[in-house]
């Protein structure tokens, strides 16, 4: 992953949601060690405190725990918690976003769903 520097989301938040992708990969497992915010900083070429503050949106999520003199590890539950949030925050969201530009494009239900199994099928 390349961090978006241009980007208005802190660099802090990118690295946060990029191990939650990993997590969701399944690329860090339950209970599994993650990067040291200094292996994150040399990873993205960034300061560590800013990889640590992005380990500490996780911790503060309950997504990642702390051992001390260990690391960080990936909680138990990690993905289905992560799954959990991004539904309830970023996917309804999104669908208001869509039903609300729907609603001034006068497009009605029946051809917004229309819409949404036409994309499926493209996928």
């Amino acid at each position: 992953m390349i961090l978006n520097t241009d980007s208005t989301k802190p660099i802090y938040v990118q690295i946060a949601e990029w191990l939650e992708n990993e997590v969701i990969a399944e690329r860090f497992k339950d209970d599994e060690k993650v990067y040291s915010q200094y292996q994150l900083a040399d990873l993205f070429n960034i300061n560590p405190a800013t990889a640590a503050k992005g380990l500490t949106i996780l911790v503060e999520e309950k997504i990642l725990y702390k051992k001390r003199g260990l690391g960080m590890f990936v909680a138990p539950e990690a993905k289905t918690m992560i799954l959990e949030k991004r539904r309830n925050e970023t996917l309804t969201k999104m669908v208001k976003d869509i039903v609300l530009e729907a609603k001034r494009l006068s497009v009605t239900k029946e051809e917004l769903i229309q819409l949404i199994h036409n994309c499926e099928e493209e996928i």
